[in-house]
């Protein structure tokens, strides 16, 4: 609020402020649409150069949520995040995995990097139980990152979300299905991701504060060993495969050439393809029934 001295009163000034100066009183709520917002704390760096320059802030903005829609679950999330979860957990951070569709694959997340003792592991089914478990580790602001995936959730449920983000200082990232595009919704900073050709991620940055962006970057992410081998005797198992094609391109097949890291296929939902419930149980993961 603005407010007038007595004497600015009684000699009936007005005050006047231009935009461009109340825009930089309060610049995490307050831009030029020509121009890059700004969010209350800086930007987490995504760990890739081209990926930051899209993000306001420069990063993955804390506090707030942030909305990662794929065509498909598990088509590359850990991989993208990888690096902003690895430097979170070498930090002694806690990393909570809310609900995710498949088992996670700790021998793949620890070859990113990411320690399995930093992470905790909520499994709900009820979408309702689902939002009260989000809001609880919201509220509670003593985590580093939150990983929740959210297939049915209705906009005014995200807009509680997003007031409680604002609680703490963590990372929020709330995974979504493409179709979801078509919804309102409160989140600052929405992305659009699929799986693309040699084991890359396109992402979309298509609701950010700051002007359209110019078109999907491209992200060669680290592809674990463990996955590799893992690839190849399914290759020498069954001589082809399917390849598992994003939403604008169609399933072909694999002859049986060399697999190597550059092979132009897809992998989703390797990262968190489900395991033998012995395999499951000795991951390591910390766990919340």
């Amino acid at each position: 609020m603005l407010s007038l001295s007595a004497s600015a009163q009684c000699d009936g000034a007005v005050p006047r402020l231009s935009a461009q100066g109340l825009a930089s009183t309060m610049p995490h709520a307050l831009w030029r649409g020509d121009a890059m917002g700004r969010h209350r704390a800086g930007g987490r760096p995504t760990g890739y150069a081209a990926l930051d320059k899209e993000l306001p802030g420069g990063g993955w903005p804390p506090s707030v949520l942030t909305e990662l829609l794929w065509p498909q679950q598990g088509d590359g999330e850990f991989r993208l995040l990888a690096p902003v979860l690895s430097r979170l957990a070498c930090n002694g951070e806690t990393i909570v995995l809310l609900a995710p569709p498949h088992v996670v694959f700790a021998p793949a997340l620890a070859q990113l990097g990411i320690d399995s003792r930093q992470l905790l592991l909520i499994q709900s089914e009820k979408p309702g139980d689902r939002l009260w478990a989000v809001e609880q580790v919201l509220r509670s602001a003593s985590f580093g990152a939150l990983l929740c995936w959210l297939p049915q959730v209705r906009t005014d449920h995200l807009r509680r979300l997003q007031l409680a983000a604002g609680a703490g200082e963590g990372l929020v990232f709330v995974f979504r299905p493409a179709l979801a595009r078509q919804e309102a919704s409160p989140a600052p900073l929405r992305l659009f991701c699929h799986a693309a050709p040699a084991g890359c991620v396109a992402v979309e940055v298509f609701k950010r504060r700051g002007p359209p962006a110019a078109g999907p970057v491209v992200i060669e992410t680290a592809l674990p060993t463990v996955l590799e081998r893992a690839l190849m005797r399914r290759v020498e198992r069954q001589q082809a495969i399917p390849v598992f094609a994003s939403a604008s391109a169609s399933a072909s097949t694999l002859t049986s050439a060399p697999v190597s890291s550059t092979l132009p296929i897809e992998l989703p939902r390797v990262m968190d393809r489900p395991l033998p419930a012995a395999l499951a149980a000795g991951s390591g993961l910390s766990s919340l029934a």
